[in-house]
């Protein structure tokens, strides 16, 4: 019986980098989107998004950031102990 993806030991130690480089530009557009509602809500303009949905997509991409870490660290601990 074949196993699912996130089964695979091997791959799963493979995304270590990619899941490292994941969590950093996900951390990244997060403060681009912190600055951006601060910004906008500070000068009563709206810079393509309104202050609160430049906010709730900063929640969003911290929350993508949080599942990348994980799985950098569910990676990172299969790598460690062989």
């Amino acid at each position: 019986m074949a196993l699912p993806g996130w089964a695979d030991r091997e791959r799963v130690k493979a995304e270590l980098v990619p899941c490292g480089r994941a969590f950093q530009v996900s951390l990244i557009i997060f403060f681009i989107c912190i600055l951006l509602g601060i910004i906008s809500d500070a000068a009563n303009i709206v810079l393509g998004l309104g202050p609160m949905s430049w906010f709730l997509l900063a929640i969003a991409f911290v929350l993508a950031a949080i599942f990348f870490r994980i799985g950098w660290a569910v990676s990172w601990y299969l790598n460690t102990n062989k």
